[in-house]
């Protein structure tokens, strides 16, 4: 399994420091050439290697932490999302519900990524709690995924464990995916709580 992390900003910076930390290779690109990126992507670790858009969504899995208004560039970039999972880090705070058809904001993201399976993950913590190590006061910090796809949830919670976290599903986007995301002027409940979890 090839993971990239698409965005460099705090989000995108964070993230990798996750898998540097537990030794995962990723790649990492944003709107910059990856030239740019490589002085800061070497920096957080060597598994954390800067390339090119095109190049970073090569990877199986790809995770998404570009701000919200951006995540139509990056689905035009493939011709084709089939055989990928994207992780939805973004959040839509400020952005119209009415902009959004109606929809979470996930959901609305999702319909950019036609063919992907789409997770919603990684988006309620500030980008420093996401970047600090995940073992805290004897348990792992919690991570909340959300998925209209249930087979893509399994891998993703998978990653989360590697990664240090302790995944916790809340079901559909719609439902449980509602208690995380930042949409208009709303906030989900559970946004920025940062929780943890023993291992049981």
């Amino acid at each position: 399994m090839s993971y990239a992390i698409i965005g460099f900003g705090a989000v995108g910076q964070a993230l990798a420091h996750t898998f540097a930390r537990k030794n995962i290779d990723v790649a990492v690109a944003s709107r910059r050439p990856a030239e740019a990126l490589a002085p800061q992507a070497r920096a957080i670790g060597p598994g954390v290697v800067a390339k090119s858009l095109r190049d970073a969504l090569e990877a199986d899995t790809i995770i998404l932490a570009v701000p919200f208004g951006e995540h139509r560039e990056v689905a035009k970039a493939l011709p084709s999302w089939e055989g990928k999972t994207v992780i939805d880090a973004t959040n839509a705070f400020g952005v119209l519900v009415e902009e959004l058809d109606g929809l979470p904001s996930s959901a609305f993201v999702a319909k950019a990524f036609t063919g992907a399976k789409l997770v919603k993950g990684f988006n309620h913590l500030v980008a420093a709690t996401l970047a600090a190590d995940p073992i805290v006061e004897g348990g792992h910090r919690v991570v909340f995924l959300s998925s209209d796809d249930e087979d893509a949830i399994a891998p993703v919670a998978a990653l989360a464990k590697r990664l240090g976290f302790a995944p916790v599903t809340l079901g559909k986007l719609n439902e449980g995916g509602a208690l995380v995301h930042a949409r208009g002027r709303t906030w989900g409940q559970l946004i920025f709580q940062d929780l943890s979890k023993k291992e049981q």
